[in-house]
């Protein structure tokens, strides 16, 4: 994965500070999904990757075992600046939202029973929804107009989003698939 968008990735690795105000911004301003800003990061704004690398890193994110977001921001550090790096960039992304999340706990438990709470968290819902639709249209941008992996981003979604097979069997079947139509073209 080196070779992977090196043209358009830093030449130095972000230092330690950096990847912790880094991940700790995008926690704060993330609310509802960070993936988006995770990508503004690490891709549009610092350049720490590119796009294409980004893509395949999130890949492989999704099939490792925990949340991609934080599988994500682990090997981030973990490319920069070795274990230390993976620690500082999974603290800086999780400091904010768990402190956030004891702190909105506690004011839900104690204003719950007001009306106009319940029309603001479907009004955020509806927001995160946005972010996810954003992501989703900027990734496939990343697979640029090559006919096969858009194939196989159209055979998940008719899958999952529209026949409502189950998920996992699903990827068990297209994952092989186009590992092995990657290897083909690598070849």
């Amino acid at each position: 994965m080196q070779d992977l968008d090196s043209s358009e990735a830093s030449p130095e690795p972000p230092d330690l500070l950096n990847l912790f105000t880094g991940f700790l911004t995008i926690s704060l301003i993330g609310f509802g999904g960070v993936l988006p800003w995770i990508r503004w990061l690490a891709v549009d704004r610092r350049k720490w990757m590119g796009p294409k690398e980004f893509s395949e890193l999130l890949a492989l994110c999704q099939f490792l075992p925990g949340g991609n977001i934080m599988n994500l921001a682990v090997i981030i550090g973990h490319r920069s600046r070795g274990p230390i790096g993976s620690v500082v960039s999974l603290t800086g992304l999780m400091v904010a939202p768990c402190t956030l999340v004891v702190g909105l706990g506690w004011l839900y438990t104690r204003y719950a029973d007001y009306p106009g709470v319940a029309d603001v968290l479907k009004g955020l819902g509806a927001a995160a929804a946005g972010l996810v639709i954003a992501m989703a249209l900027r990734l496939l941008a990343g697979i640029g107009k090559e006919p096969v992996p858009l194939l196989f981003v159209a055979a998940g979604f008719v899958a999952v989003g529209l026949l409502r097979l189950p998920l996992v069997p699903t990827m068990l079947v297209l994952a092989p698939l186009s590992i092995a139509y990657s290897w083909t073209r690598v070849a």
